[in-house]
Parts: C-alpha cells; sequence; structure tokens
C-alpha cells in the first residue's frame, strides 16, 4: 500500500498489540490516530493484512489483503474517511463515541459531502442517521424516498432493539439506547454461547425441583448472601443489621421504577449515617483512587462525570432502561448496559457500588430472568470474581484519563476541565457483558445449588437430631457451627461447656452422623 494514503498505515505493533508481523490499521482506529481524535480507541482493533492471513482475536483481527481499504490520496479526504467509516460498519459495527467525535471535527459542508457519496447506499443511510441523531439536527440532505428499509445497528455485530423507522433517511432506528445513554455491546462467541444456554431457564427447571420448604429457606439465606457479599466487595464487614437493612432493599428489586426520586430513595437505604456525607447527586467533582501520601494529591483511577452532567446523563440512563425493558433484547445485556452505566457516572458521593450491583438486580427481576420471591445472589459470584471485577471496571475508566483534564481542588478533589459527557453514555460493554455473564452463569451452576445442597443436608442433620435428641433449633444451629469449625469435631471446649450434657459416645454417634449427611463419610 503507498505511503501517501490518508488514513491507513502499516505497522507490527499498535496500542500496546504486538501483530507478529506487519499489518495495516483500518477503519475506527486509523481516523482516530490520524486525526488524533480525543477518543480512546476500540477494544477490538481493525487490520487488513498484506497477504492473505485472517486472524480473529479478543483484542484485534486481520482481514486478508482484498479487504484493504484504498484510500490513496488521489482522491479527497472525505472520501478517504467515508471508505474507513464504510470498513468500520461492515467490520467493527457502530461506535458512537468516534462518530461523534467526527461531528465535532468536521463542519456542516464537510458533513454533508461525506453522507453526499452513495447516497442511497445503506452504508452512507446509516450514516447518516446515525450523524444527524447525534448532532440532534438535519444537515442539508433531502428525504429519502425509494428504498427499503436497513438497521442502523447490524445486528450481527452489536445487540440491538427491535427499533423504530426513521422514514427520512429509510433507516430503522435499533440503537439500544436514547441519544442522551447508547452503550453499545458486540456480539462474541461467548456471549451468544450463554445467550443459547437459556440459563433463565435452566435456573426455573432446577428450583422447581425444591421442595417449598427448602426453597424459602435458601431465599433467605441467598437473600442474607448476596447483601453480605455486596458489602464485602465495597471492603466493608457490616453489621447484621445493616445487612439486612439492604437485603430488605435487595428483596425489592424490580417492584418499583426506576427515576431520580428512586435512586436517592436507594441511597438513602445504603447510607446508614449520613453526618458526614453530602446526599443525592454530586454538586462537586468525583474519582476512585488513591492518594500521595505526602501532599494528599488525588491518583485517580476513575474520574467521575461532571456533577453538571449528571442529571442528564441519569435520565439517559432511566430512559434507556424504559427502553430496553420493554424490549425482547437478553435480560443480563440489558443489566450490563445499566448497571455499569451507572457505576461509571458514579453519580454519589457514597453508595454507587451497592446501588450498582442492585440495578443487576432489578433489571433481571424486570426481566423476569429470575424467579419471583427466590434473590438471585449475583454479588456473592462477583465476589468471588473480584479481581475480575476491577479488571473490566478499569477496561472502561483508565483509557478514559488520557482524555480527562482536571486540576486539583483546594479540598484535595479533583474538578474536570473539559466536556466528558459523552465518555459516559457511548462506549463498548462487551467486557463487562462477558464477565456479568460468566457471573450469572457461575450462580447457577454452582452457588445457588451448593445453598440447597447444604439446606437439605441440614435439614436432614437436623431431623436426625431432633429424632434422637429433641434439642431446639438454636441448639441444632449452634452444634452445627461448631462441626463446621472444626471438621466434623466437636471441641473440647465446647464438650466441656455447650455441651457438657452429652455422654461420649452419644458426641461420638453425632460426629459420625454429621460426617455421614455433609462430607459423605
Amino acid at each position: 500500500m503507498s505511503n501517501s494514503a490518508y488514513f491507513s498505515f502499516i505497522t507490527p505493533v499498535f496500542n500496546g498489540l504486538d501483530f507478529s508481523e506487519p499489518v495495516i490499521v483500518s477503519g475506527y482506529s486509523a481516523i482516530i490516530y490520524k486525526l488524533q481524535l480525543k477518543v480512546p480507541y476500540p477494544n477490538v482493533i481493525g487490520t487488513v493484512s498484506l497477504k492473505s492471513k485472517r486472524v480473529n482475536s479478543d483484542t484485534y483481527f486481520v482481514l486478508p489483503n482484498s479487504y484493504r481499504v484504498d484510500d490513496n490520496t488521489s482522491i479527497s479526504e472525505i472520501e478517504a474517511l467515508y471508505k474507513h467509516l464504510v470498513f468500520a460498519l461492515k467490520y467493527e459495527g457502530v461506535d458512537l463515541l468516534v462518530l461523534k467525535a467526527l461531528t465535532q471535527y468536521y463542519n456542516d459542508t464537510e458533513l454533508t459531502q461525506l453522507l453526499s457519496i452513495e447516497r442511497t447506499g445503506q452504508y452512507s443511510r446509516r450514516l447518516w442517521f446515525l450523524i444527524e441523531w447525534l448532532m440532534g439536527k438535519k444537515l442539508n440532505i433531502p428525504d429519502l424516498t425509494k428504498k427499503s428499509y436497513v438497521y442502523a445497528v447490524d445486528p450481527k455485530l452489536q445487540y440491538t432493539v427491535a427499533g423504530t423507522k426513521s422514514s427520512r433517511h429509510l433507516v430503522i432506528n435499533n440503537l439500544p439506547g436514547t441519544v442522551d445513554f447508547c452503550p453499545l455491546i458486540r456480539k462474541t462467541e461467548k456471549l451468544e454461547n450463554y445467550i443459547q444456554q437459556n440459563l433463565s431457564e435452566k435456573n426455573r427447571h432446577y428450583l422447581r425441583g425444591i421442595r417449598k420448604v427448602i426453597l424459602q429457606r435458601a431465599s433467605a439465606f441467598l437473600l442474607l448472601k448476596d447483601s453480605k457479599a455486596s458489602f464485602s466487595i465495597e471492603g466493608e464487614s457490616p453489621k447484621s443489621k445493616r445487612a439486612a437493612r439492604w437485603g430488605q432493599a435487595i428483596e425489592q428489586a424490580g417492584l418499583k421504577d426506576l427515576s431520580h426520586q428512586e435512586f436517592e430513595r436507594l441511597q438513602q437505604v445504603v447510607i446508614e449515617n449520613d453526618r458526614f456525607i453530602e446526599m443525592g447527586y454530586r454538586k462537586k467533582g468525583g474519582f476512585i483512587g488513591e492518594r500521595d501520601k505526602d501532599t494528599f494529591s488525588p491518583i485517580p483511577d476513575h474520574i467521575s462525570a461532571k456533577p453538571e452532567d449528571i442529571k442528564s446523563l441519569m435520565q439517559g440512563l432511566i430512559d434507556t432502561n424504559k427502553l430496553l425493558l420493554n424490549d425482547e433484547i437478553d435480560a443480563v445485556i440489558t443489566a450490563v448496559s445499566i448497571a455499569f452505566g451507572f457505576i461509571f457516572i458514579h453519580p454519589f458521593v457514597d453508595g454507587n457500588g451497592r446501588i450498582h450491583r442492585y440495578l443487576i438486580h432489578h433489571v433481571l427481576a424486570k426481566k423476569k430472568f429470575s424467579q419471583q420471591g427466590i434473590v438471585f445472589p449475583v454479588s456473592a459470584a462477583i465476589l468471588n470474581k473480584i479481581a475480575d471485577y476491577q479488571l473490566v471496571l478499569e477496561n472502561h475508566s483508565k483509557p478514559l484519563l488520557d482524555f480527562i483534564d482536571w486540576e486539583e481542588t483546594q479540598d484535595h478533589n479533583i474538578r474536570v476541565l473539559n466536556e466528558t459527557k459523552d465518555y459516559y453514555r457511548y462506549f463498548d460493554a462487551t467486557q463487562q457483558a462477558e464477565f456479568l455473564y460468566e457471573c450469572v452463569a457461575e450462580t447457577i451452576s454452582d452457588i445457588i445449588p451448593s445453598e440447597v445442597d447444604y439446606l437439605n443436608k441440614y435439614e436432614a442433620f437436623k431431623a436426625y437430631i431432633d429424632n434422637s435428641f429433641e434439642m431446639s433449633d438454636d441448639t441444632v444451629a449452634l452444634l452445627v457451627r461448631f462441626l463446621e469449625q472444626n471438621n466434623g469435631k466437636l471441641s473440647e471446649r465446647a464438650k466441656h461447656k455447650e455441651f457438657r450434657v452429652l455422654r461420649e459416645h452419644e458426641v461420638a454417634e453425632i460426629e459420625k452422623q454429621y460426617n455421614r449427611i455433609f462430607n459423605n463419610s
């Protein structure tokens, strides 16, 4: 390929990736690099081989040389840009953040010129719709009249809603969100496999086989387990009263619609003592990270949305939540967009993490993914994967640090100096979706069955104790706790204090029955 291309360039390494041999960087990445757009590179970099090589990985793809974009300088820059955008729409999907940046880089005349290339073609129409949708205004281009409709987003590449028709562009707007909040998720093999497994139905089928008394007890245990896990994720060890209080909120997930007032109510449930916390949406900047031990200066890992942007971003999230709940789009995909969108915005001074995980419950309940009355303890699975959880949060936050200008305030907070709203409403949530589906799968395959199995064993052991010794429920619970703590044996302390009335042969028989029931030994 000629070195005089407008956007394409040849390199063996790019954005920290080693392709093992030179490739032609194309599509969104080439556009971002050459125009120096202030947006992160896509999570999957699009390239073309100098040969006939084809590679697909989690971080880049390589297409054979026959797919290369011919953007040599014998054509105009706008024509070259159009060719790369067509490449991107074909193989990378829609990137709203890049398209929005282009509407700010080029003026209306240049954009009109761009969208007049192959004006009736499907890619031109899709770009035309997307750009006008992002700008919130019409360019000087006449409406179309004679063409069949095409989708704004290719449903083979990304998850979409059923959509509504735009007669001006003859495009079906199947974007899974509103202009104020619209994350996108790519269709990956991993996600498609999870969706095809129909995990929700598997869970319902499993629970239908559980005795009612066990199911009721399991629900209470799972509720407490999820609540405690959510606090543990935040690095807190809550009193049982706080965990129970938050558990009551989780139990009601899906009963109330999201609104600004509902978010404020949830924060009030989370924050037990608000003496030192300003409640409601933030009125100052916010960040997550460390502080310099000497100067106390912020060292952010995540910079939250500007306070003046929070209300509109949250309204966009609320509207998108309503759109997705009224569509047949997958429940977990919906939960990812809403819950992770919330945590990235970080609208409150405190309480964001637990509300973020509440939103997962909320969406799964609203979408009827989980059985009514049974709390789906996904926080417990997240806690089991806490390092991966941190990574998927940083996957969005860390690349943005290069594009957010900020200064330290007098109270050692941060003040963002540039426009950042688009970073919180248009983002790729694919990695977050794969992570959450892993947690959902673990919850269904391991956490819920393990809890039910334990309760079945507990009931069997309790029946033996009731028949043989007629202990109270509290005494049985204490006995089980001692046996659990000491690998199936009563400690000398327990034998001489709490259970001193038991004879030696009775202790031996209890230990034998406990290990038979709980440990199959």
